[in-house]
């Protein structure tokens, strides 16, 4: 089998797919090929060192490969995983200081809000030219997409190619963590059914295997009962206004609501406008070092990414049949009372004839209005990126719940695209 990986020269999500895959010991004797791919060539030929020394210490024989060529890593393919940007942190930036020097409190400014208007034009003009390569040259590979902000993505991806797409996203597992915590006991005896948006899901079933009984309402009552100061407000103030157990994390969830900046604040968490911004996500803590051998492959450095691609990839190829909590996928009447072009995130089994998305409960009715909202944001930023429509993306961005002012929302619109002109091209 041939998997390859796309941004691979990112330390974080570029280290965290290698060592899962090189690791993983169902895929030993598979006749496995890795090819590695990035457009920094630089940043390219340090992780496959340093792949090259994972597969040599872990005595793994998968066949490691190397190419900026992406058309070329694509040939023959069964497996694309992707996660890709550009000048990650100083754009991330631009998408949450501007609208808000124009007057929008928004949260975060990734995956929800004004900022995340942006962020998803300039993830989809470089993933969507992915999508058309791999229709032309491995239209049978499963395309595995944790670029953000993802169910935006996504929703070009899926209406836009026809490159067979799933995303995956670790924000589920916040959930499962707090769940454990709670209740004072390991996740795995327990049966979780989460389903909604990425980043602002609704927890429908917590089962305890051993006996049967259903914990949500029992949850949602600690939730709301938890005046401990490390518990996330907004994150108790959903529990307690709309009965739900969602993200356990206000500066996501809050990306959706008008109100998320009540709670949050409206700092930027990586730096403040009076001194430079140094920090990155991407800070690739000592892999230099790793990769020369300078610094010992420990336990700590080789713990597993905690993404589900690599086990859903074995589960395909193993037939596992494995319940996987949290997929990302077009509606198609998975959630009952959303859109059926909305690309939800629900429970799935995997098995050797695909990923399937399980059927759920409908979403609680306001909570469902709230996603609603966001899921006619997604259609109109996907049909403004394939018509290069000015009009459409301000008609996405005077929807979004903290836009007030029409007027700043178009001078906002002009200042970005006029910022931004370089990465995205079809409106300048």
């Amino acid at each position: 089998m041939k998997i390859i990986i796309i941004g691979a020269g990112s330390h974080c999500f570029g280290s965290g797919m290698i060592k899962d895959i090189l690791q993983a010991a169902e895929l030993r004797d598979h006749k496995v090929s890795l090819v590695l791919t990035d457009i920094d060539s630089d940043a390219l030929a340090l992780m496959t060192q340093l792949a090259e020394r994972i597969k040599d210490h872990v005595g793994c024989d998968v066949a490691v490969e190397q190419t900026v060529n992406r058309q070329l890593a694509l040939e023959g393919a069964d497996y694309v995983i992707s996660a890709v940007e550009r000048s990650r942190m100083s754009l991330w930036e631009q998408d949450f200081r501007v609208p808000l020097s124009y007057g929008f409190k928004h949260c975060l400014g990734e995956n929800g809000g004004p900022g995340a208007l942006f962020h998803a034009l300039r993830s989809l003009n470089i993933v969507i030219p992915i999508c058309r390569d791999m229709e032309r040259i491995c239209p049978d590979a499963l395309f595995l997409n944790f670029t953000n902000p993802e169910a935006r993505v996504l929703h070009g991806i899926c209406h836009l190619t026809k490159a067979k797409a799933v995303g995956l996203c670790h924000g589920i597992f916040g959930a499962m963590l707090a769940i454990s915590k709670y209740l004072g006991k390991p996740i795995d005896e327990f049966h979780i059914v989460s389903a909604g948006m990425n980043h602002f899901y609704c927890l429908q079933s917590v089962v305890e295997k051993s006996t049967g009984e259903e914990l949500l309402g029992k949850l949602v009552n600690m939730v709301i009962e938890d005046k401990s100061s490390d518990i996330p407000p907004l994150f108790r103030k959903m529990a307690e206004i709309f009965g739900i157990f969602t993200y356990p994390s206000d500066d996501h969830i809050g990306e959706y609501v008008s109100f998320g900046a009540e709670f949050t604040g409206v700092k930027w968490h990586y730096g403040q406008e009076s001194r430079p911004i140094t920090q990155t996500l991407d800070d690739g803590a000592h892999i230099k070092d790793y990769a020369s051998g300078e610094m010992p492959l420990d336990e700590t450095f080789l713990q597993s990414s905690g993404e589900l691609a690599v086990p859903i990839i074995c589960d395909i190829e193993l037939n596992r049949g494995c319940y996987r909590s949290a997929v990302n996928v077009v509606n198609n009447g998975y959630i009952p009372n959303l859109p059926a072009h909305a690309v939800v995130e629900v429970p799935a089994t995997v098995d050797e004839t695909g990923i399937h998305p399980h059927k759920v409960e409908p979403i609680p009715e306001p909570v469902a209005a709230i996603m609603r909202t966001h899921y006619a944001i997604h259609a109109l930023i996907t049909e403004a990126f394939r018509t290069g429509s000015k009009k459409l993306l301000l008609q996405a961005l005077l929807l979004d719940p903290v836009v007030n002012n029409m007027s700043a929302a178009e001078n906002m619109l002009d200042d970005m695209l006029e910022l931004q002109k370089d990465y995205l091209p079809a409106f300048s």
